[in-house]
């Protein structure tokens, strides 16, 4: 799966990308006709410690899914987001499933 990976107003790392390409390609094992995925990273300016917010938009045929998470590092934010794109794939998926 092709991710394309921006960051908003700071330099990512490549250890950051390499970690949200992975979590991404877990993604496929649940719904296997995802065309592309973009992650967008981003530090929001607050006092809160919660101000990592990635927003994930997923591309599949006849769809696009956005899930967006606020949380402490980028890491968790990705593995809660991934999450929540799990639940939303397989439900299309089931979906599809139904209808044949």
């Amino acid at each position: 799966m092709r991710v394309n990976t921006q960051s908003v107003n700071f330099n990512v790392d490549q250890e950051l990308v390499n970690f949200i390409q992975r979590r991404m390609n877990k993604l496929e094992h649940f719904y296997d006709r995802v065309v592309c995925s973009d992650v967008y990273l981003k530090v929001q300016k607050t006092s809160a410690k919660e101000n990592k917010v990635v927003e994930v938009k997923v591309c599949v045929p006849g769809d696009e899914f956005v899930v967006k998470k606020q949380c402490k590092t980028f890491e968790e934010a990705v593995d809660n987001a991934t999450e929540s794109l799990q639940r939303v794939l397989l439900k299309r998926k089931s979906k599809l499933r139904a209808h044949i």
